[in-house]
């Protein structure tokens, strides 16, 4: 079946408003919805920020994770894998980061050292990202060259990477801050691009749409 050309934001709706605005900005079609089949549907999963993900998803006890979903995270995997097996893209944000990196075979760390440069403090903080992939054909050296400034409002971090994923930035502290996949159309921001899209969020929003599916992908299920 041939997917309809739109963005599905897999989530629980009152959470989602700013990250379709961003889209609708941009002229890119978007629905929210927590229908995984519905979802595939979609040309796009986009994987929104939100709370902390279930520990034992990634083998750990609960050290400092909060506001969890579990059914939320279910869905959220789910779907991933969907597109996964159809090999569409997907952009993962915040939280989305972090699932992507746990469905690859990666952990979190619950609570950073560093957290008070990162959480959110009643508002976004801000801070640089450093390019740290040995290429320069990923998406964050082809968007942002060697550095961008960005928001950022999490307390938790991808920690060791998954398998194939690349971390393509990280913070000054060595927090990674993008992943991107080394075969699949699928990449990663710990920040939150739709609250700047006028300082370079929308770079990232349209180099996403602008991916297509590369196939049925030679990867199995963690």
């Amino acid at each position: 079946m041939k997917s309809i050309p739109s963005i599905a934001i897999v989530g629980r709706a009152k959470d989602t408003l700013n990250y379709e605005a961003a889209a609708r900005q941009l002229g890119i079609a978007c629905f929210t919805t927590l229908n995984t089949e519905k979802a595939a549907g979609a040309s796009h999963l986009l994987l929104p920020g939100g709370g902390d993900i279930t520990p034992a998803f990634f083998g750990q006890a609960n050290h400092g994770s909060r506001a969890i979903d579990t059914e939320l995270d279910v869905l959220q995997f789910q779907a991933l894998d969907a597109f996964i097996a159809a090999g569409k893209p997907v952009l993962g944000i915040c939280k989305g980061l972090q699932l992507i990196n746990v469905r690859f075979g990666g952990a979190i760390n619950q609570n950073i050292n560093t957290a008070d440069r990162h959480k959110w403090v009643g508002r976004d903080q801000t801070h640089a990202v450093y390019h740290s992939s040995f290429g320069r054909r990923d998406f964050f050296y082809q968007l942002y060259g060697s550095s961008a400034q960005v928001n950022s409002a999490h307390h938790q971090a991808a920690e060791p990477p998954g398998e194939d994923l690349i971390p393509v930035c990280r913070a000054g502290d060595g927090v990674i801050e993008g992943l991107a996949h080394r075969l699949l159309p699928i990449l990663a921001v710990q920040w939150h691009p739709e609250r700047m899209l006028s300082q370079g969020g929308d770079l990232l929003f349209q180099y996403f749409w602008s991916l297509t599916a590369v196939g049925i992908p030679p990867v199995t299920a963690v």
